[in-house]
């Protein structure tokens, strides 16, 4: 990852469809394209791609969160379990939503725990959203049967995780909606872009009218057009669907580079003691983004970043540290520092997010690295990373 180590002529071609017609907006102005939908055809074959009935591109990961949160009729006062290990963006959609975020422990997946989400369940709780980070999967058939068992709805934010997989079914396939980001460092890119996927014909209807203002995209003149609902401007722009196009016709190739690089280094820290890796639950399904591992404590593991930082091996996150993927340094969101009051401020009873204690999920974080695995690595630059990272780790774990 991502995927503009790989840009090339691919990437260019469809870009330049687009600016012939002169058409960079997603709906309309249909006998000027020259049969060039990009956003359309990236849907299509995004959901072949993933076994589901219908995708929509958004603008961002973020939006395509906003718009699976409100499809699926999550909104003011409703509660959504999360994780603390996620980036904040799924936190702010949450609140955005008028919805309650309620943090949940993880376990050594680094995702959501069944037991987690169990005991931070409360009377309000709608809807249960796992982050399947850095490539890999939460423990998701269990959350999808506890989410069945107790009538929630289940959201998967697979945003880190397109390609990757559980016993053959496809993350993001799991949950009522799912949702993809395509930023520029994400496995496949479109520079900006994200994805609502679902089997759910009513959500899907939902969201494509949502992002784009409540439209329900009858017929061939948008001014015309009735509106089913308030909605926002997610859109996406064919720019961008049509890098995210080339894009995801290279997927194979993208993880069969990515899974191949990451056993390479994987198989040489085996030995390493004090070194363990990160639970997956299928680790045929892994999408091989990162290689996250453990080291014995909180202290060491900031040694061996610096180690290894020392030794060359760059693309190391201690996210303990990490100002925005971790609630630990999430200041401004445990004081609800905002530009406006948001709608959890006007509860009676609004939480006390400086409060907020995750014991499990700290001694986890505390001791977990992970490293990029490029795409762009020769032969000779994975053999010196596999040394160098090895002789790095063996000095301080």
């Amino acid at each position: 990852m991502p995927g503009f180590e790989i840009f090339g002529e691919e990437e260019r071609q469809q870009v330049n469809d687009v600016l012939k017609t002169g058409v960079l907006f997603r709906y309309g102005f249909d006998a000027a394209r020259n049969g060039h939908w990009k956003a359309r055809s990236f849907e299509t074959e995004l959901a072949a791609r993933l076994g589901l009935g219908h995708a929509h591109l958004c603008a961002s990961g973020t939006a395509a969160l906003a718009t699976a949160l409100a499809a699926c009729g999550v909104g003011a006062g409703d509660a959504v379990i999360v994780p603390p290990f996620t980036f904040v963006a799924t936190v702010e959609a949450v609140l955005m939503a008028g919805a309650i975020p309620v943090f949940a422990e993880i376990d050594e997946t680094l995702c959501l725990s069944p037991e987690g989400v169990a005991a931070a369940l409360t009377p309000t709780t709608r809807a249960v959203l796992p982050v399947h980070m850095c490539g890999a999967m939460a423990r998701i058939d269990e959350l999808k049967a506890f989410c069945d068992k107790n009538g929630l709805i289940l959201i998967e934010d697979a945003c880190q995780s397109v390609g990757a997989s559980y016993q053959g079914k496809a993350l993001g396939a799991f949950g009522k909606a799912g949702c993809f980001s395509f930023d520029p460092v994400k496995t496949i890119t479109c520079g900006e872009g994200g994805a609502v996927v679902t089997d759910d014909a009513a959500v899907y209807a939902a969201a494509h009218a949502f992002a784009d203002h409540g439209h329900d995209h009858i017929g061939n003149d948008r001014g015309a057009e009735d509106h089913l609902m308030i909605g926002a401007n997610y859109r996406i722009s064919e720019l961008n669907a049509a890098v995210g196009l080339a894009q995801l016709r290279k997927l194979d190739g993208i993880l069969e580079t990515q899974r191949r690089n990451k056993a390479a280094l994987k198989d040489a820290m085996q030995a390493i003691p004090g070194v363990t890796f990160r639970q997956l639950p299928d680790a045929a399904g892994d999408s091989a983004t990162f290689l996250t591992f453990f080291i014995p404590d909180v202290e060491k593991a900031r040694q061996a970043v610096k180690s290894l930082a020392a030794a060359g091996v760059d693309g190391c996150f201690h996210w303990f540290d990490n100002n925005w993927h971790y609630i630990r340094k999430w200041d401004h969101f445990r004081e609800l520092k905002a530009a406006a009051r948001l709608a959890v401020q006007t509860l009676p009873d609004c939480p006390d997010f400086r409060s907020v204690q995750l014991p499990q999920s700290d001694a986890l974080i505390g001791r977990a690295i992970s490293m990029q695995i490029k795409l762009g690595w020769t032969t000779e630059q994975l053999a010196q990373r596999v040394a160098a990272t090895v002789s790095a780790l063996k000095a301080v774990a």
